[in-house]
């Protein structure tokens, strides 16, 4: 279907997306999928209907570029992006790094690309907010006397759940489930919302939300940052068939590069979803998450005083970060952001 026919009107994108989000309509897609159409899949970071307005020229412009029908799905739960990928129902996605490593290992997905910051900025940071005037701290938030109310992100988020874990509370020893009066699990920006109107002592939510939405952001103030983030992967599913992986990279690679007004507005698109252009990228990418998750897994086996499960968590520590060692080397790049010593 061609863009005369289709032009992703708000109505198109939301009848799309609902249609594709109940329980096995349509059936799983031929092996391999098709040849004319992909269903694109995105992680609803926002309001859906802000989402849809925004992607709109972007994939309208793939449609155009690329030939083939774009179909968009939009989902807030991580868990739905990857079981969509895992029953063909999509080809191609946007997805956070953690959720993106466990489309990897479950739905037969691997990263093609990356994206990146518009400011140039390669990589995004979690961070924890308070309403501003707040006079909380990290050390309030960490003193386990369920006093305080908390909102971390999805269980599959890299900045709301995974990055908190990995570099404030587990260092520390503390559960949020076990410390805190009540722990809320939401997309970052109820979270951010939720901080900003007082429904929430506290919220993990990351730089990029931060940055999207400055009026909410003035509400709140930062009083957490994580070391630098990797930017979030593409993937596709592997057994998608190579005429099309071809059609959508080359889109990919070339979508707001160059001159002229075209590239301009392409450049404009990709700002309003806090976008640069898109860089080539393979599973490897993931080893930074992979590390943090090994990292958790070790500090979660020494709170619990397991041995056996502490020596298993080490023993996988050891081997991802000898993974990263020679990836680094091999590709003469210092690693994204150090991880601090499971000591």
């Amino acid at each position: 279907m061609n863009t005369r026919r289709h032009l992703f009107g708000l109505a198109a994108v939301a009848a799309a997306a609902l249609s594709l989000s109940a329980c096995g309509q349509g059936g799983d897609k031929a092996e391999g999928g098709s040849k004319n159409e992909i269903t694109f899949s995105i992680l609803s970071t926002e309001n859906s209907q802000n989402q849809e307005q925004l992607w709109a020229p972007f994939l309208a412009d793939m449609e155009k570029q690329t030939g083939l029908e774009v179909k968009p799905f939009f989902a807030s739960n991580y868990t739905s992006l990857i079981e969509a990928m895992r029953f063909k129902q999509v080809d191609v996605g946007w997805f956070s790094n953690q959720s993106g490593l466990e489309a990897v290992r479950r739905a037969n997905a691997e990263v093609f690309l990356r994206s990146s910051d518009p400011s140039g900025e390669d990589g995004y940071n979690s961070v924890v907010i308070v309403k501003a005037g707040s006079p909380l701290t990290v050390d309030d938030l960490t003193r386990c006397d369920k006093r305080l109310t908390f909102g971390l992100g999805d269980a599959k988020s890299t900045s709301g759940t995974l990055a908190p874990m990995t570099y404030l509370f587990g260092p520390k020893n503390v559960d949020p489930q076990a410390c805190f009066k009540t722990v809320r699990s939401a997309n970052h920006e109820a979270n951010l919302l939720s901080v900003a109107n007082g429904l929430l002592d506290a919220a993990s939510n990351n730089s990029t939300m931060l940055r999207l939405r400055p009026e909410e952001s003035k509400r709140i103030k930062v009083i957490w940052t994580s070391p630098r983030l990797p930017e979030d992967p593409i993937v596709w599913r592997k057994d998608l068939d190579p005429a099309v992986k071809e059609k959508v990279r080359s889109f990919f690679l070339s979508y707001g590069t160059g001159e002229g007004d075209k590239a301009e507005q392409e450049r404009k698109n990709l700002a309003a979803l806090s976008f640069g252009v898109f860089r080539p990228a393979d599973d490897t990418h993931l080893l930074p998450v992979r590390e943090m998750e090994a990292m958790e897994k070790v500090l979660t086996a020494r709170a619990a005083k397991d041995s056996a499960k502490t020596a298993a968590a080490e023993k996988e520590l050891a081997a991802v970060r000898s993974e990263r060692a020679a990836y680094d080397a091999r590709t003469a790049q210092a690693p994204v952001q150090p991880l601090p010593s499971a000591q």
